[in-house]
């Protein structure tokens, strides 16, 4: 099952292989929510992030919702 940790308020960097619709590359959110989607297979684990863009010059962006891979935040993705 899921193995998931991060820090609400942490920030994660998201390549766009780590997420469903890549349209606008690689992004840095500023986490504020977490929400597991439980209804995947356990080898295709999904997980939606909630914060805030965080653009190029370190000033916040728009508020998103991004699904990603649990890997990316499991004890062994996390920092990658």
């Amino acid at each position: 099952m899921f193995d998931v940790r991060v820090q609400l308020g942490s920030i994660v960097r998201i390549d766009a292989s780590e997420r469903v619709r890549p349209t606008d590359g690689p992004v840095s959110l500023w986490v504020t929510g977490v929400r597991l989607v439980a209804n995947r297979p356990e080898s295709n684990e999904w997980v939606w992030l909630e914060g805030v863009k965080i653009l190029h010059d370190g000033q916040s962006g728009d508020h998103a919702q991004i699904l990603v891979r649990a890997s990316l935040l499991s004890a062994d993705g996390l920092g990658r």
